[in-house]
């Protein structure tokens, strides 16, 4: 059986190096402790701070939400230097550690970083907002939420397009609902032996009665194109964005069923063949 022998000599050195430590280092864990649980505290109460100053402007769920996770993640990080450096972690080297990370990460997340800056940038220019007809990247759709990295889009038959933002903020973007009121642009041919005016005047007829378009600015019908085959006249009807289309459809019918009425004809594409016959 071994015995192990203990020097108290050393137990009491070290017992009381911890002792010294402690004592020394011990204000400056309470005030880490207190400026976390003070900073803390601060950040949720400047939360909601904002989210109820937000939601008295009105804006948008989404991007209110955008902003204010950007702001609470800041002051979070600030919070967290701030404790780090009152413990005794010199700035320059955390810095250092900071951006060295902030690198790496940077280059292996180069495509989240340009959405997360589109995103910022849309939300800076709003160029839509959250429920606007928009086309852009080769697809149309009602904006359902603009999130950091992404927006969300409800196309007309229903499907969810994700578009990311970096590709969105550095492309055309239509947005069809911008205005409240937008014009319809409808091209519709006669034929060479129709009566122009009387063509003009059965147009002009049809959208001042139909009760979705607008007086003012008033409708107007001209003459767009000598084409090959037809006479294309060029039908503009102004109507609010709600109705839009209804509108649109319900010109293009009522005008096709009126030329009918008045023998105005409507040219379409026609081929004629010629057989020739030989002995």
């Amino acid at each position: 059986m071994t015995l192990i022998t203990v020097n108290t000599d050393y137990v009491t050195r070290y017992w009381d190096y911890f002792i010294t430590v402690l004592m020394e280092y011990s204000p400056r864990l309470i005030s880490a402790a207190l400026i976390f649980v003070i900073g803390w505290t601060a950040i949720k109460l400047i939360r909601k701070l904002i989210t109820r100053i937000m939601t008295k402007r009105e804006m948008e769920p989404t991007l209110s939400k955008f902003l204010a996770d950007i702001l609470i993640w800041t002051l979070k990080i600030l919070l967290f230097v701030t404790v780090i450096s009152r413990l005794g972690v010199e700035n320059s080297s955390f810095v250092a550690i900071i951006g060295a990370a902030g690198l790496a990460v940077g280059l292996s997340l180069q495509g989240s970083l340009s959405n997360f800056a589109g995103g910022v940038l849309i939300i800076m220019f709003k160029p839509f907002k959250v429920g606007d007809f928009i086309e852009a990247q080769g697809v149309m759709g009602t904006v359902k939420q603009i999130q950091i990295f992404v927006t969300e889009l409800s196309t007309v038959d229903n499907q969810h397009i994700f578009v990311p933002n970096g590709s969105l903020s550095n492309g055309n973007i239509t947005n069809y609902t911008y205005a409240d009121t937008r014009r319809a642009d409808l091209t519709i041919g006669i034929g060479y032996d129709s009566n122009i005016k009387l063509a003009k005047e059965l147009a002009l007829e049809v959208m001042n009665n139909h009760p979705k378009v607008l007086k003012e600015p008033a409708p107007v019908v001209l003459v767009k194109d000598l084409a090959s085959s037809s006479i294309n006249l060029s039908v503009r009807p102004w109507g609010n964005i709600d109705g839009f289309f209804d509108m649109r459809s319900d010109i293009l019918e009522q005008i096709k069923l009126k030329f009918d009425e008045n023998n105005i004809e409507i040219p379409f594409p026609q081929t004629d063949v010629h057989i020739k016959q030989t002995k």
